[in-house]
Order: structure tokens, then C-alpha cells, then sequence
């Protein structure tokens, strides 16, 4: 037995190739002129590779912020707390900093503008159990999840998913390899898009844990163009207090980068 588990590993050794990497020091200047640190990746599954800046800190451990969204929309999807884009996820009546969290908003207009007082009370909703075994289903990040920060986990804590990690799971989505109903992946899929510009559809979610320093700031998605379909991860780093570029560079970084590719 032990004869042939060494043969079939020999045999998936020589057969596996790992995908990969063209680096591109040159993207730098993107993030330079931002006044901000930081890392791109982007996924090509059709040549199965990578094109990164700073293909190290790819690999290094952040904060999902709020691209878990990502996450706990199909989780409250699933468990059937939400139904549809159009689900009402009531305001509680505090008063906030961010004027749209002010009101009851949809499912669709709770992510587009990153309302975290709607999925900390989905989260709450979902409960510590099912959260648990969901995040474990979906293999997303390395997530501290307890009963003292069941609404906090994803932006403040121990709970850490790398460059790496977020564009491989935006992959399994789009291709369908996730725990999730079909309907659920198509309605994520419709909230998640953000504008089409020259045949190109762009997805993604932006994220910004500001509980620590540096402050960590995302934006993952992907890009459909005709039949091909590409995955990004930017992640940007600043100390206190931010610059007033921190919050826009996070999208303009990644488009210029695109554009620069001719994505």
C-alpha cells in the first residue's frame, strides 16, 4: 500500500506545475504616486499566471476587511436570512459617520456602499455555529471567529486572508467551485459589478481595516472580457493618519494597472 501511495504521488509531482509569475517592478509607480505601500496580483486562468507587483507581500497575511462581504453575502444567501439583492436590511436607528448606513438599504445597496452596521447584524443573525462551518466549507483566509467578535472578526482581531487566498477564492466563485447554490452565485455576481468601460465588466469589492497601523486598504474582484475572465487582488498600506489618497487609490491603482495591461 505504502508502494503505491509513493507511486501516485510520484506521478501528481510530475504532473503538477505550478502557475506562473512574471514580477512587474515597474507598477510601483502607481502606488508612488498615491504616497502609499503596497502589492497588486492578477490571476490569468486561461495561461495559468500570475502578474504581480511585490509578489511577496502577495503571500503575507492582512485583515479581510470588507471584502468579506463577499463571503458573508453568500453565507446569509444560503442559510436563507437573505433572499435576493432586494432583501431589506433595516437600519437600527444610531446615527452614523457614513450618511447612506443612515437609512434601511437592499442587500445590493448595503454592499455597494460597504454598510458594516448591515452585515454585523447579518452576522449576528447567521450566528457563531453556522458562521463557522461556512467560512470552513468555503477554505476562506485563516479566520479567528469566537462569540466576542461574531460582528467584528472580519476588521479588527486575528482573522487574516493573503493576496493569494482572495484571488483564488473570487476564482472559485465565478467557476462555481464553492458550497453555494447557483442562484446565490448569480445574485452575488449581480451586486458585485461595478461598470463596464470598451467590453471589459469590472467586479469587485473594496475593503479598509483601519483598527490597527498601518491601515490596511483592498480591492478585489475581476474582470470579464469577452470569453476570459482575470482576477486582481491590490492591497495598500499607510500609517496614521491616512493620506486623502488612501481611500480612491485602492481602485485607481488597480484600473491604472488594467489599463497598463490592457485588461
Amino acid at each position: 500500500m505504502r508502494k503505491i501511495l509513493m507511486a501516485l504521488a510520484a506521478v501528481f509531482l510530475l504532473s503538477y506545475r505550478p502557475a506562473s509569475v512574471t514580477e512587474r517592478p515597474d507598477f510601483e509607480r502607481f502606488f508612488a504616486e498615491k504616497k502609499l505601500k503596497g502589492s497588486f496580483l492578477l490571476y490569468d486562468p486561461q495561461r495559468d499566471h500570475y502578474t504581480a507587483y511585490n509578489f511577496e507581500r502577495t503571500r503575507q497575511r492582512f485583515l479581510p476587511a470588507s471584502t468579506y462581504k463577499i463571503l458573508n453575502t453568500l453565507i446569509g444567501l444560503e442559510t436563507g436570512i437573505l433572499k435576493d439583492e432586494n432583501s431589506v436590511m433595516k437600519w437600527d436607528s444610531v446615527k452614523r459617520d457614513v450618511d447612506a448606513w443612515n437609512r434601511d438599504n437592499t442587500l445590493e445597496t448595503a454592499f455597494k456602499v460597504s454598510c458594516v452596521p448591515c452585515y454585523q447584524e447579518l452576522a449576528r443573525k447567521i450566528g457563531l455555529k453556522r458562521m463557522r462551518e461556512w467560512v470552513g466549507k468555503a477554505n476562506y483566509g485563516k479566520l479567528d471567529i469566537n462569540a466576542n467578535n461574531l460582528d467584528t472578526f472580519w476588521l479588527e482581531g486575528k482573522s487574516t486572508i493573503t493576496q493569494e487566498e482572495q484571488v483564488d477564492f473570487l476564482r472559485r466563485i465565478h467557476e462555481g467551485n464553492v458550497p453555494f447554490a447557483k442562484k446565490n452565485l448569480e445574485i452575488l455576481k449581480k451586486i458585485m459589478f461595478i461598470e463596464e468601460r470598451q467590453g471589459a465588466k469590472l467586479y469587485g469589492k473594496t475593503g479598509w481595516a483601519a483598527s490597527g497601523n498601518p491601515d490596511i486598504g483592498w480591492f478585489v474582484g475581476y474582470v470579464e472580457k469577452g470569453d476570459k475572465v482575470y482576477y486582481f487582488a491590490t492591497n495598500v498600506e499607510s500609517s496614521k493618519p491616512v493620506p486623502d489618497t488612501f481611500v480612491p487609490a485602492r481602485r485607481q491603482i488597480t484600473e491604472a494597472i488594467l489599463k497598463t495591461m490592457g485588461i
